[in-house]
């Protein structure tokens, strides 16, 4: 069995993805619009207008045999293999040290390591899985719930008061968790963590919420490690609000990232529900109050797009669809560079 694991929504993997529209472009997110149209509605100027890099920075990733390995970021090709086996997705995160956090499977449970980004030993950091290093390199955040594999469901009545958000201070290695909700309330079912991701500020962090079933509850939490007693809800924890079209109450954010502006770059899909519908992927910017600020691509809807990232100077976007590595360079229109990765990662 690979080592690629989701706990949401499967992964569908069919076809080719087709994109239109370059980060100097807006669109109006119709899921009527066909993948290879061009996308011109909207008059927004991208963030990454203006000085661009002139190569790529260096990439991270797992392979869907669970290798972790670097790339060559402008062809794919896998420079070195890190790690040979075990590593899960669909979250990977190098510092600025040029460490790299990854999750592995071992048994019943996930755990955290690290390793140097040019090779060497691997260190243990903790128990849980979608490892997020904060941008200045002094935090950790990762998920800390059960890991659903073949006979390793736990035996006990509430699981929702196995859910955690850790934070870890990578240098005494103090730890916060904070629950999913307070003790007494009733969350009902449980909502696992999807993907994490830390804003320029190294205190407020982006949340993926997956659903806990058929399809409902997706969301994105802007949550202030400062504040926030939860991760749900709560003092320190807001919803990203979804704003113009498709119409809000049908789309849900599947999953988004700080940008180095304080903006997010999302994946959003249209429509929850049950049966599983999705007519539309949007890959979006936008202001933590929900507003478009341009659009990215279109992608077609029977494939999920996750494991999104952004480069420290903001001028890179990378993303998976299905399990094929796309890679927005400095304005242009997204392109794929390689097949095969659960997890991807700007390092």
């Amino acid at each position: 069995m690979p080592a690629a694991r989701y706990r949401f929504a499967a992964v569908a993997v069919l076809g080719v993805v087709a994109f239109a529209g370059a980060l100097s472009a807006c669109g109006n997110g119709n899921p009527n619009t066909s993948p290879t149209a061009p996308v011109t509605a909207g008059s927004s100027t991208p963030a990454s207008a203006g000085a661009v890099a002139a190569s790529p920075p260096a990439m991270v990733a797992v392979t869907q045999a669970g290798a972790l390995v670097t790339l060559n970021p402008a062809t794919g090709v896998v420079s070195s293999t890190l790690v040979p086996a075990d590593v899960i997705g669909d979250e990977v995160s190098v510092s600025s040290g040029g460490m790299v956090y990854f999750a592995v499977k071992h048994g019943c449970t996930d755990e955290i390591e690290a390793i140097p980004v040019a090779g060497g030993a691997v260190s243990t950091i903790a128990t849980g899985s979608l490892p997020a290093v904060s941008p200045d390199g002094t935090k950790l955040a990762y998920a800390d719930q059960p890991a659903w594999y073949p006979g390793c469901i736990p035996q006990v009545s509430d699981m929702v008061t196995l859910y955690h958000l850790d934070i870890r201070t990578l240098s005494s290695g103090a730890t916060s968790s904070l629950p999913m909700l307070g003790p007494g309330q009733d969350g009902g079912l449980a909502y696992p963590i999807s993907h994490l991701s830390w804003a320029s500020d190294n205190d407020h962090l982006a949340v993926s919420i997956a659903s806990p079933e058929d399809n409902e509850g997706w969301n994105l939490n802007i949550l202030d490690s400062s504040q926030a007693p939860y991760y749900l809800s709560g003092t320190g924890v807001v919803s990203v609000p979804l704003t113009g079209s498709p119409t809000p109450q049908h789309s849900y954010l599947r999953e988004g990232v700080y940008m180095p502006n304080g903006d997010l770059f999302v994946s959003r899909a249209c429509c929850r529900g049950v049966p599983v519908r999705n007519t539309s992927r949007l890959m979006w910017e936008v202001g933590t109050n929900g507003a478009l600020v341009h659009q990215v691509a279109i992608g077609f809807p029977n494939l999920e797009h996750v494991s999104l990232d952004v480069s420290s100077d903001g001028n890179w976007l990378l993303y998976l669809a299905a399990n094929d590595l796309y890679v927005s360079d400095g304005g242009a229109t997204p392109r794929k560079i390689t097949s095969g990765l659960i997890a991807a990662a700007w390092g």
